[in-house]
């Protein structure tokens, strides 16, 4: 299987653990009090309360989904709203520590009307840990914080401990979507990839990985980071395990 380009010379070593901790700001402007109203009252009717055991990632909903999907670190919804708007027969759970993205879904959410939506306000590790096995059918992880100090790295989301946590909560098949404009995150995920058992990457050709989901939505900070030249990649893994190809 050839995956050509310059996005395999970006591979490096090294090691990566859980980030337990979430770094930077959890607050940035000033909410206006609409999102403050929405925080305080349409937030937790969606909140999962993880101090109860999950019977089932579908019970989560108000009506029956055909699968669970979830998006970490979903920035300003952009994603996450468009995907919950075209599949009404999906449930999704997003997961955001920084409360001007939670407003400004919240906002989404309540114009739309939207009932396929879970969230978790937090580290999106807390969330894979209480999920049951094998419940969710997706997983979005899309320009996560690249940390490109070396010192930091240990704070990178992709890591072996997360992919082994992840490909827990997967099923067989699953998918984990994965988007960065950074080329040595790029790499460094594709390492821990390779490095693992569980997940297969799927490209065959560099078009693969250039070339967006369908469906995609762009997000404001892909639009910025195109507008300053650099090149997204779009990598996707699949979930190994009994009934899911290798390929």
């Amino acid at each position: 299987m050839e995956r050509d380009g310059d996005l395999e010379e970006a591979i490096d070593g090294g090691a990566a653990h859980v980030a337990r901790r979430l770094y930077g700001r959890s607050k940035g402007k000033a909410l206006r009090a609409g999102q403050a109203r929405l925080l305080q009252d349409l937030l937790p009717r969606l909140t999962l309360d993880l101090s109860q055991p999950c019977p089932s990632a579908a019970g989560l909903f108000p009506t029956a989904v055909a699968e669970v999907r979830l998006e970490i670190g979903f920035g300003g919804g952009e994603h996450l709203i468009a995907a919950a708007a075209a599949r009404p027969d999906v449930g999704f759970i997003g997961c955001e520590p920084f409360v001007n993205g939670m407003a400004k879904l919240l906002a989404r959410i309540d114009a739309l009307g939207l009932a396929n939506i879970r969230l978790h306000q937090g580290d999106a590790a807390e969330v894979i840990g209480w999920l049951p096995k094998a419940s969710l059918g997706r997983t979005y992880l899309f320009y996560p914080d690249p940390w490109p100090k070396r010192r930091h790295r240990k704070r990178r989301f992709v890591s072996k401990e997360t992919l082994e946590a992840l490909a827990h909560v997967l099923r067989p098949g699953g998918e984990l979507r994965f988007a960065t404009d950074i080329d040595d995150y790029a790499g460094w995920t594709l390492a821990r990839v390779r490095e693992s058992t569980d997940f297969a990457w799927t490209a065959a050709a560099s078009k693969d990985w250039l070339t967006p989901w369908q469906g995609w939505t762009q997000t404001k900070y892909e639009a910025k980071a195109m507008a300053a030249g650099r090149k997204p990649v779009y990598l996707t893994f699949m979930r190994r395990g009994d009934g899911a190809s290798d390929a």
